[in-house]
């Protein structure tokens, strides 16, 4: 999978800061994608005594959301912790496993923040435009934004804000556990966000993309079966 190179990543904060609020004026906040056939889960394990973390795409086809491919890289973290930041230090370890999927999915849900920052680029946000893909930020806590009581139902939701402006959503996924955090990464409108990540649910408090891009960057994913691989759709 091919990305686009938009910036260097060997910047400083202040660097990074202007870089944020530069693209952050490119991402589309409205919805490109309408009927995905393969949707791709991004996560990274934590960063070891070596510095070293590895980073985990998923592609899994939908709608009965079967793994067909995954890729696994392992590199060195190069940006300090810093925190609003994230991006910097984990993009580019997701670019390098995305290079090699030979799969190109119609959708991205990361577990990290879209539009739900201090300057509306979070991780899948900035991914989307590496990729020029559609992204969703679903992330587990809240880095920015406030909201309201939701109700205990699978499916209920309070809008995120931030000021006064929405910056996403808090999604409870399943019957009485803690919500997840929903922005808008990059071509999909909060809507669209909040349909595809609870169509990707599958019984967990996570989207099964996200859920299994975690397995898969702590080693403990096999690999797709050639079985399962076989049953893509044709014109793939």
């Amino acid at each position: 999978m091919k990305w686009h190179n938009l910036h260097s990543w060997h910047v400083s904060t202040a660097e990074a800061r202007e870089i944020q609020r530069s693209l952050a004026s490119q991402v589309v906040r409205k919805s490109e994608v309408d009927a995905p056939r393969l949707i791709a889960g991004a996560d990274i394990s934590h960063e070891d005594e070596r510095g070293m973390a590895k980073a985990a795409v998923v592609v899994l086809r939908f709608p009965d959301l079967v793994l067909v491919e995954r890729s696994v890289v392992e590199q060195r973290v190069e940006f300090p912790y810093v925190p609003g930041f994230l991006s910097f230090r984990e993009t580019p370890l997701v670019l390098a496993a995305c290079e090699r999927l030979t799969l190109i999915p119609d959708l991205f849900i990361a577990d990290a923040q879209g539009i739900a920052h201090p300057r509306r680029l979070g991780l899948a946000s900035h991914l989307g435009l590496f990729l020029d893909v559609p992204t969703i930020g679903c992330a587990k806590s809240i880095l920015c934004g406030r909201h309201g009581d939701l109700e205990e139902e699978p499916g209920a939701r309070a809008l995120l804000l931030d000021g006064d402006e929405v910056v996403g959503a808090a999604l409870r996924t399943k019957r009485s556990v803690k919500p997840v955090y929903v922005s808008i990464g990059h071509k999909v409108d909060l809507e669209a966000a909040l349909y595809w990540v609870m169509a990707c649910c599958n019984g967990y408090r996570l989207p099964e993309p996200t859920r299994l891009a975690h397995m898969a960057a702590a080693g403990k994913l096999p690999s797709p079966s050639e079985e399962e691989q076989g049953k893509l759709p044709l014109e793939l």
